[in-house]
């Protein structure tokens, strides 16, 4: 039985052994699971419109490694920049996902593989050199060694309901991806009572397993006593909902649902197939009869949907349960955690691969009065994922959850029967799109709580609220507002030149990106922070961005931006925001007649890569501004890579010289200027800088 070491122990080197390992099985394991694709055309071909191909997951989770490597400062070297951009992003439909084929060179499956053979031997390396204290902490280098084997391991399940919709010519069997045979025919559901309790959730940072941001923190509810199903909802009950008309019927479905239903000529579950009148399943691998004692697999819209028809079935309120009341079910049913379950010799469910490569009979695995309460099929929830009190994003991966703090996300329970590692804990959290497919399936209950969840809250990160201030609100000090003043020294400059296309690079909250709209036709901003994206792109998609500014203690102000005051909210569709890498850019990023760079160049983990590239990005005559107060600083930038700030040879050498010497071949510098700026903290302390402004026109 493979199980995720913990992060507690006494003998490091034997945790060493164990963490190298744990890699070595969840990395090959993964690459096992793309043995099923039989013919290589597939890796190239979208199964599913809102992802990528899946050559694109079959490279991202190596790239992940030496992504997170590079940031965390455990390598030094890239082992191929062109690779380690192509894969970098690009898996959950967010609006800054690049989806569009036409900027992918895809590399082929051949190269891919050589690819992560290299990454392999890589992380092997590291895990062989690399100091080992005890207990693993999330400042510890080894913390982001179990982030990116974890994250190989979400990638496993959601590859493989991909895989399950590329078109079955093109997948086999396989002896290491064995499925069930099983089906005890319909099995007849029943509401039984859960008592009254309270639920506890979150785990502190003394937890024995690691965890991704989400499961930090507290949060604690009363709930009352509700019945909940005894087995989850199988082929067969669904089925009546199918046979009563049940996706034809609006009242069913609600404005979302609908529209989706509609949209995808939806008349049944994804993966059921109708042939000759009869059903048929469609597994990672097989086609088979419908099995009807199997859970059924569908969206969250879906399974809303039969929960509205189950109500008018039985007269009562018929649901989906919340995360509270999940957890409820899960305490009640006594399921021994992860550390205790997979300590026994014996399978508990249908999870974390120790039984089949898919779901088996709903009444398999007993747990108290109930069935499945973890494994099998994850657990639709009508509980969108929400942040517990204390929540903190960890800085190599601050784009983990936090996009998904959107209220489009709702939370699934209990893990699958291919959940592993992190994914098969008790206090795992993940939240997917409604409409999204993945190995989930839902059991409803009987209830009338009333969950008190915010997601549509103010924006309170210290440092995402400091710069909407910095972008977007007024200083105490009557400095002029950064952004803007750099942004209409750009315009003055671009006056009689084309004004076509800008990049604005680090763009933060996006204000400058804004700005260059009102005279460019197009503005790209791009920025490395995803926390920093999401906050630009929702104030592009509703004119609209709230957060909250810390006052004294616990005192704060509310602020609020709308972009008709800015008289800006008429050039939203001339800007688009994209997570980026400063020093790893895609080729896509090109021929802009100028490119804008605000207080980046000081915090690059290699400011002359990214120097170096501007000149092949820019028109003709284009215009390169940077700006900068030099503050460099080797948490950031490793001193061998200053561009100035340091001596040479006994003499000084300023960041200005540097830039003359790296950017003097393909530039003319036109001229400086000092550009103050103040980040505000509290309403009584504010940081006041002086940054240097370059303008540089291309040869």
């Amino acid at each position: 039985m493979v199980k995720m070491p913990t992060l507690h122990g006494t003998d490091p080197e034997q945790k060493r052994k164990e963490i190298r390992a744990y890699f070595q099985l969840c990395y090959k394991r993964y690459e096992s699971l793309f043995n099923l694709v039989s013919d290589e055309s597939a890796y190239f071909q979208k199964a599913d419109p809102l992802r990528h191909p899946i050559i694109f997951y079959y490279g991202h989770t190596a790239t992940f490694f030496i992504n997170k490597f590079k940031l965390a400062k455990i390598i030094d070297e890239r082992i191929d920049p062109v690779l380690e951009s192509t894969f970098a992003v690009g898996v959950d439909e967010m609006s800054w996902d690049d989806l569009n084929e036409k900027h992918y060179n895809w590399p082929s499956v051949a190269e891919t593989q050589d690819y992560r053979d290299k990454v392999y031997d890589v992380v092997n390396a590291v895990i062989d050199r690399l100091p080992l204290t005890l207990p693993i902490t999330e400042e510890s280098p080894w913390w982001v060694i179990m982030m990116g084997i974890e994250h190989e391991n979400i990638h496993l399940e959601t590859s493989s309901v991909l895989l399950r919709q590329l078109p079955f010519e093109y997948i086999k069997e396989d002896k290491d991806w064995i499925e069930c045979t099983r089906d005890s025919g319909v099995v007849q559901n029943v509401l039984l009572e859960v008592s009254a309790g309270t639920v506890i959730l979150g785990k502190n940072k003394d937890a024995k397993l690691f965890g991704w941001d989400n499961e930090y923190g507290n949060h604690q509810a009363y709930i009352p006593s509700f019945k909940v199903a005894k087995f989850l909802t199988s082929n067969g009950e669904y089925l009546e909902f199918v046979s009563d008309n049940g996706y034809e019927n609006d009242a069913f479905w609600c404005s979302e649902g609908k529209a989706w239903r509609d949209y995808n000529k939806a008349k049944y579950p994804l993966f059921w197939h109708e042939n000759k009148g009869k059903y048929v399943l469609r597994t990672v691998t097989r086609e088979i009869p419908l099995p009807l004692s199997w859970p059924v697999e569908v969206n969250h819209l879906e399974a809303a949907a039969f929960c509205k028809w189950k109500s008018e079935q039985l007269g009562v309120t018929i649901t989906l349960p919340t995360e509270d009341e999940y957890i409820r079910l899960r305490d009640v049913c006594k399921v021994p955690s992860y550390v205790e379950w997979t300590a026994k010799t014996e399978s508990v469910a249908n999870i974390n691969l120790e039984g089949f490569a898919s779901p088996v009979p709903v009444n398999t695995y007993k747990h108290g009065d109930f069935y499945d309460s973890i494994g099998n099929v994850w657990q639709w929830s009508r509980t969108p994922i929400y942040p517990f009190e204390g929540f903190k994003v960890h800085p190599i991966y601050d784009d983990f959850t936090v996009p998904t703090y959107d209220g489009k996300h709702n939370l699934i329970n209990g893990g699958s029967w291919i959940s592993c590692g992190n994914l098969a804990t008790q206090k795992s959290r993940y939240g997917f799109r409604r409409h999204f497919y993945q190995h989930a399936g839902f059991r409803y209950i009987q209830s009338d709580y009333e969950e008190k969840v915010v997601t549509d809250y103010y924006t309170t990160d210290s440092i995402i609220s400091q710069y909407c201030h910095f972008g977007w609100g007024e200083n105490t000090l009557g400095v002029e507002n950064y952004p803007e003043k750099c942004v209409s020294i750009a315009l003055d400059v671009m006056k009689d030149r084309p004004k076509r296309k800008a990049f604005d690079i680090g763009c933060a909250i996006g204000r400058s990106t804004f700005e260059l709209a009102r005279e460019f036709d197009e503005v790209i901003g791009v920025d490395f922070s995803a926390r920093f994206i999401q906050e630009a792109e929702t104030l592009k998609r509703n004119a609209v961005l709230r957060y909250t500014m810390p006052i004294e203690g616990e005192l704060e102000s509310f602020h609020e931006v709308n972009l008709a005051h800015f008289e800006l909210e008429h050039i939203c569709q001339k800007v688009a925001f994209w997570q980026a890498d400063a020093c790893n850019l895609k080729p896509l990023y090109k021929d802009f007649d100028l490119i804008f760079a605000g207080n980046l160049i000081d915090r690059l983990y290699d400011p002359q890569k990214f120097l170096n590239s501007l000149a092949g990005r820019l028109n003709e005559k284009g215009i390169v501004i940077l700006t900068s107060p030099y503050t460099w600083q080797e948490e950031s930038t490793p001193k061998e890579k200053w561009i100035g700030g340091y001596k040479r040879d006994g003499e000084n050498v300023t960041t200005l010289q540097g830039l003359e010497e790296l950017l003097g071949k393909d530039f003319n510098l036109l001229e400086t200027k000092n550009i103050p700026f103040v980040i505000q903290e509290t309403a009584r302390k504010h940081q006041y800088t002086i940054a240097q402004m370059t303008i540089w026109e291309k040869k």
